[in-house]
């Protein structure tokens, strides 16, 4: 990976960027320890202090611990950190179980929505659904986010919004997989139809029933796709 010289900014800012985006790229593996901090100096062409700076800010957004000396390691995913600031990528194991609370939570959220959704919930809803061709991960996340919102709670929106992030990369890889298969592309496009159609029509059982079948075809998708073990 291209290491950036680091130029006028709050340096350990930069420093701080630049960590995050090598851990997110892979270069830096959870349980890993970090070059030291002169190599970090060396690599980025800064300061110790900015160095120090950085790693503490790491170590505050829980992307790093610092065990006194031995050196500063990548923290695992930790599910325990729910609404923390963190950047860690969960594994594919972590992933199946981001899926099952998403299945357990979903269902719930469609059938609260289904009582609670205004007009302009719906207006929102079908315009995400009236977009076309559009198959991104984007498009599928902010449908089933409005249903989210629209359920009222802001808890579950929040636990939907953290799921939903740290299972980005994954579904952004599953939508890529499933762009080809015209087939499959319909049938999702066709369950969200239908899920819309509960909420509009005021059906909670019928809303919390089809979310939950959605989810469970999803799942089948991913188990069978590479994506899991990309």
């Amino acid at each position: 990976m291209k290491v950036e010289k680091i130029l006028n900014k709050k340096v350990s800012e930069s420093v701080t960027e630049q960590i995050e985006k090598m851990i997110e790229a892979g270069t830096f593996l959870p349980g890993e320890k970090l070059p030291s901090v002169r190599e970090l100096c060396d690599m980025f062409g800064v300061g110790r202090s900015a160095v120090r700076d950085a790693i503490t800010t790491l170590k505050g957004k829980g992307a790093v611990t610092v065990k006194q000396g031995e050196g500063t390691y990548i923290c695992k995913f930790d599910s325990g950190r729910l609404f923390n600031n963190h950047l860690l990528l969960p594994s594919s194991e972590d992933i199946s179980q981001l899926f099952q609370v998403r299945k357990l939570l979903e269902p719930g959220i469609a059938e609260i929505a289904a009582e609670n959704r205004s007009e302009a919930d719906l207006e929102l809803m079908d315009a995400l659904l009236s977009g076309g061709d559009d198959n991104s991960w984007e498009a599928d996340y902010n449908f089933h986010l409005a249903i989210a919102r629209a359920a009222g709670n802001e808890i579950l929106i929040q636990l939907l919004e953290f799921i939903s992030a740290s299972m980005q990369k994954t579904m952004i890889g599953f939508h890529q997989f499933i762009k080809e298969d015209r087939e499959v592309f319909e049938e999702i496009t066709d369950q969200h139809n239908r899920i819309y159609q509960m909420l509009q029509n005021k059906k909670p059982a019928m809303a919390k029933q089809l979310m939950q079948e959605h989810l469970d075809y999803v799942e089948d998708l991913l188990k069978t796709s590479s994506v899991l073990n990309a």
